[in-house]
């Protein structure tokens, strides 16, 4: 195993930088493989007296350095450019020459597509020129870009354009200046043909915004729904939070390739290309939520990143998981929120819940890193929002408003912590939040069992509560956390049974455990109650509750909050599916009458169709047997298909009726009702499908013939798409005539054709890792472009379990080849695939022995990434 991985970083060694940087003036003459970058610095000292000067600098050619003008010579390393004696202030102008065009990391200055485009966070930027690239150092900055005039007409950085023109020889140059202190990690810079749609939004004071979204010669229009979401959440924002913007300018731009989904550059947002371009030939009602909730996000951290930023990047949390949690609101108030909470949560489990159960678990504050850019995963987002979520549930919302206006306003222009987060809570309510920082210093998921005892004479209900976490990597021991359950009570019918707690009558009531073991007493409950416990998901837990399952059954036929509804759903058809004596008639029954519930709107429909997924319920199962479940989930969702085909098929044809059928369809709207009504029209024939191969001859050639018919008549992308999906169902010829046809039809789309690798490399059928093996080897097939990349390596390792973990160990041999490949030339995705394999301890024979040697393989590997070797090196160790 690779043992030269440097020395970690760790919180207990954070020191407040020796200086600060006043002012930034870089200057940019752009040459794809020798751009020079000048940069002047305003230095002033701020600590030790006799502190030497450390800038941080990566694949960098020093050209020259002077200090107020007088030529220096430095100690230079491959990562440090130091000067050892410096005055307490002082100018320092450095020139470097880089290769943006051989820049395979897509970190720092590099070429997409022709063009210059950058990407800083977490530490990119030194791979611009030398600076102290940490975000406790926040300087102004001024840009000025100089390009050829042709190939290169727009020039873009941060802030305000000050000033631009013509040079000699076809060349012109822009001049920006960011009027706001920021640190590296935010600076951008975009320069090459792009098309431009335009818009303005005027601010709640009434000043004028103008808006400019960048895109791919041709594809202005594919920005228009970018735009309007940008408005709606610009809107959005003054409204729930009072955040004005505070620039004249906000632009976004479009990249095809980019590590990250977005990226919130002060002003200048840089975008993933798959989260910004749509329209209804291309994108699916998945994309377009996608984009409007991305859009969200990067804007919002105009405040909840970039005017207060994080000290040190152990706070990432402090900007990530606030704004995963405001833009969560804002889409839930756009397309529904109890919708929007099924969704959120489903990630929550499929991402960050295997995170915490394995040995890649760390606190949302994690303690030390060796790379920054392996902890940009789910328990610093979601984990991270959830913890946002829970003090906004105990303080409700307007002291939770308050609280926010303090933190923006006392942090604004600072690199603030999570302490600092946290105060601000304590000072509008005067009550103490310490406990709550245990939720971002301590790993793993709680376990929260509730048990029940129901006095019938006394008409009272005592619930006893007990929370426990298991221990994780170098965390054995566990406090208990305050955690806040919102409770409510049903009858065996599923209508709300009321109580009263201390006196007081309630439907619905929040309790706050904060120890190991606590009782609640609820009195005057009339009946023997159906507990409806941890309602909206109130907290990131695993909750247990002993009941019978009638108990569930009636929360799944009635309960008023959706999202236990939706739960009670899924609990069920974990519990039958892995019980291989499981009968879905009685599911198939409770699931008949939730479809015909006029009240339920479309959208929730299509969720509570869906089954738990196969990484849902390898969760539930110790050890894992993904072939076991793989077939039981197969023949659950058949069985169901069978007992529920004329309903399914009514319903079906019914919203094919309502006023969007596909053989004369209305014009297209991603709005919220119609993405809906898609959604369900698409689940129902999924589930139709799924009983395919056990079927008849006459009913094989009639869900056929459905399915053609719904191919044939797709009128959208997300029509196709699940048409597409549903091909693979039935496979051979039919599928393979399919995907030729789906190819031929979009292969000028690069977008387009990354749905068409992931549909086939996610198909669960035997002949899958020969085909994939054969994708990588495809004309349109490029791992050097990340969304291509993913599309089938992730997409396979990721998304299709049952081959992935196929007894033989191809699957993983598979994946560590790719692994190995990428990380030559982008460690940052290679880094992201190594997740696949944490768990093998959790696996039976032969899958976790086969996936631990998979490991060693890599770990064995020369010339590893950092990224890589780190996270290699934590999967073995755990």
């Amino acid at each position: 195993m690779r043992t030269d991985i440097a020395r970690p970083v760790r919180l207990s060694d954070y020191k407040a930088p020796d200086f600060r940087i006043l002012e930034t003036h870089l200057s940019f003459d752009l040459i794809p493989e020798a751009t020079r970058v000048t940069a002047r610095l305003e230095i002033e000292r701020i600590g030790a007296s006799d502190a030497p000067l450390v800038l941080l600098g990566e694949r960098l050619k020093l050209i020259s350095l002077t200090l107020d003008g007088a030529p220096q010579t430095a100690d230079i390393t491959p990562e440090t450019l130091t000067l050892p004696d410096v005055p307490d202030r002082f100018t320092l102008e450095t020139e470097v020459e880089i290769n943006p065009k051989d820049n395979k990391t897509l970190e720092g200055l590099y070429m997409s597509s022709g063009r210059f485009c950058t990407q800083c966070e977490a530490e990119g930027f030194r791979k611009i020129t030398y600076f102290p690239d940490r975000p406790d150092v926040l300087s102004k900055y001024t840009v000025r870009i100089e390009a050829p005039k042709a190939g290169f007409p727009h020039l873009l950085s941060n802030g305000n354009l000050i000033d631009s023109g013509d040079l000699p020889e076809g060349r012109h140059f822009a001049l920006w200046e960011d009027p706001f202190f920021k640190p590296a990690y935010l600076f951008a810079l975009v320069a090459g043909e792009l098309d431009v749609l335009e818009d303005d939004f005027t601010t709640a004071s009434g000043r004028k915004v103008d808006l400019k979204i960048y895109v791919d010669t041709g594809m202005k229009d594919r920005a228009t729904y970018a735009m309007d979401a940008l408005k709606r959440s610009m809107k959005w924002d003054e409204d729930t939070y009072g955040r004005e913007y505070d620039l004249d300018l906000f632009m976004i731009v479009a990249v095809r390739d980019f590590n990250f989904g977005a990226m919130e550059n002060k002003g200048l947002n840089i975008f993933n290309a798959s989260l910004l371009l749509a329209d209804p030939d291309t994108a699916t009602d998945l994309d377009y939520e996608r984009i409007e909730s991305v859009i969200a996000h990067e804007y919002f951290h105009n405040w909840s990143g970039n005017r207060v930023t994080c000290r040190d990047w152990f706070q990432l949390c402090l900007k990530e998981g606030l704004t995963v949690f405001r833009d969560q609101g804002f889409s839930g108030d756009m397309r529904g929120t109890a919708v929007a909470r099924i969704k959120d949560v489903k990630m929550l489990r499929a991402r960050q819940f295997p995170e915490d159960a394995g040995p890649l678990a760390h606190p949302v504050r994690p303690s030390s890193y060796f790379k920054i850019d392996n902890f940009y995963t789910a328990t610093i987002y979601e984990k991270g929002a959830e913890i946002v979520g829970m003090l906004k549930t105990v303080v409700g919302p307007a002291t939770y408003r308050k609280a926010l206006d303090h933190y923006f306003e006392t942090n604004d222009g600072t690199a603030a912590t999570l302490e600092d987060f946290l105060k601000s809570f304590e000072v509008v309510t005067g009550e103490d939040f310490s406990p709550w920082l245990k939720w971002y210093t301590q790993a793993g998921t709680p376990a929260l069992s509730i048990d029940s005892h129901y006095d019938a004479a006394n008409q009272r209900l005592t619930l006893t509560f007990t929370q426990h976490t298991a221990p994780t990597p170098s965390q054995p021991q566990k406090s208990a956390l305050p955690l806040p359950v919102r409770l409510g009570l049903l009858t065996e019918n599923g209508a709300p049974l009321g109580f009263t707690v201390d006196g007081v009558a309630h439907t619905d009531y929040l309790y706050v455990l904060t120890g190991d073991k606590a009782e609640l007493v609820l009195e005057n409950v009339s009946a023997e109650p159906v507990i409806s416990a941890l309602r909206h998901f109130t907290a990131p837990v695993k909750l247990s509750l002993t009941e019978p399952d009638s108990h569930k059954f009636a929360r799944f036929k009635g309960d008023s909050d959706p999202f236990n509804r939706w739960e009670a759903a899924q609990v069920l058809a974990r519990t039958l599916i892995l019980d291989a004596q499981g009968d879905a008639s009685a599911y198939a029954t409770a699931l008949r009458a939730t479809l015909k519930d006029s009240t339920l709107d479309q959208a929730f429909k299509a969720l509570i169709i869906g089954l738990p997924t196969e990484t849902d319920l390898a969760q539930a199962m110790s050890p894992v047997d993904p072939q076991f479940i793989h077939s039981r989930r197969k023949a659950f969702k058949s069985a169901l298909s069978h007992s529920l085909y004329d309903d399914l098929i009514a319903l079906y044809e019914s919203l094919d009726d309502a006023g969007d059928r596909m053989d004369n369809p209305q014009p297209f709207s991603p709005d919220a009702a119609s993405a809906g009504r898609r959604a369900l029209r698409n689940a129902l024939l999924d589930l139709l499908l799924a009983g395919h191969a056990q079927a008849d001859a006459d009913r094989q050639a009639h869900l056929e013939g459905r399915l053609q018919y719904h191919y044939q008549l797709s009128h959208n992308m997300t029509d196709a798409m699940a048409a597409l999906n549903g091909f693979t169902y039935i496979h051979g010829e039919t599928y393979d005539q399919a995907l030729a046809h789906f190819y031929e039809m979009e292969k000028t789309e690069p977008l387009v054709i990354d749905k068409w690798f992931a549909v086939q490399a996610a198909c669960a059928h035997p002949e899958t890792l020969d085909r994939v093996e054969r994708l990588i080897s495809h004309p349109d097939f490029d791992a050097r472009t990340p969304n291509r990349w993913r599309a089938v390596v992730q997409a396979f390792a990721s998304n299709n379990p049952a081959t992935f973990h196929h007894p033989s160990g191809r699957g993983y041999d598979f994946v560590v080849n790719q692994i190995l490949s990428v990380d030559r030339f982008n460690p940052m995705t290679a880094a992201r695939l190594v997740d696949v394999f944490s768990a093998h301890k959790r696996y039976a024979a032969p899958y976790g022995d086969l996936m631990r040697a998979a490991l060693e393989r890599i770990a064995k590997s020369e010339n590893l990434s950092k990224n890589v070797a780190e996270l290699t090196e934590k999967a073995l160790r755990g």
